[in-house]
């Protein structure tokens, strides 16, 4: 199921959404200019590695470029592949642009960020000793759709829908759509605590702690931001 497109007029033009999915991309092709070995050091200087942050809180030295704590914003712009960023940028591209025209533009990217950096600390909280880079935009695009589902829950998603050899679409109310992709990551999450080996953010496995706890943070920081002070759009079927 891929949402394509959400009927929520924009009267705004989305600044930062775009400015968003522009350096995401632009980073994105630096990474594929690198070499497997730079690439690999490019990761472990601004991805988030579990290890290095818990001893970083304890107050050990960390020999990296950037202090430990910065990953948590840095790594929101790495990708470890095409799919990884095309799927990012997609839900960013249909979600943010509404939940920046309710924020305004300044109050988004402070959301935009700190829903990121939370995800990436819920997905730490669970893997504090793992040496596998988190990295992706996926914890703070899961902050949005938090968001989006308590300012606008009776929004339409346009929904591509596989039926068995054929394709079609179908419109799918956000709060079940969003409802539904919460509770599978919540699911997964708690199924993945017994592993043996501690997953990062699209990089080591899906990091569902960090969807998941995106998408509560998001829910919960949109409204201190402001985000419900307006009356709520009527939007039509």
């Amino acid at each position: 199921m891929v949402p394509l497109r959400d009927q929520n007029p924009i009267k705004i033009t989305p600044y930062v959404t775009y400015g968003l999915i522009a350096l995401n991309i632009a980073i994105f092709l630096y990474e594929i200019n690198l070499t497997p070995p730079e690439l690999e050091l490019f990761f472990r200087s601004y991805a988030v590695i579990p290890k290095a942050l818990t001893a970083s809180f304890r107050g050990i030295y960390v020999d990296t470029p950037i202090p430990p704590i910065l990953t948590l914003f840095t790594a929101q712009f790495l990708h470890g592949g095409i799919l990884h960023l095309g799927g990012n940028m997609l839900y960013l591209w249909i979600f943010g642009n509404n939940i920046e025209e309710a924020l305004g533009h300044g109050r988004f990217l402070v959301f935009y960020l700190v829903c990121g950096a939370l995800a990436s600390f819920a997905q730490w909280f669970f893997s504090a000793y793992s040496e596998v880079p988190s990295l992706g935009a996926s914890g703070a695009i899961a902050g949005i759709m938090g968001a989006y589902v308590l300012r606008f829950p009776q929004a339409e998603v346009l929904t591509l829908l596989p039926l068995f050899i054929i394709w079609t679409t179908i419109r799918i109310p956000a709060v079940f759509f969003l409802g539904f992709w919460f509770i599978q990551q919540a699911f997964y999450g708690f199924a993945s605590l017994g592993t043996a080996s501690s997953i990062g953010m699209e990089s080591g496995g899906v990091a569902y702690w960090a969807h998941a706890g995106g998408f509560v943070f998001g829910a919960i920081l949109g409204p201190l931001l402001g985000l419900l002070d307006q009356e709520e759009d009527t939007f039509n079927s």
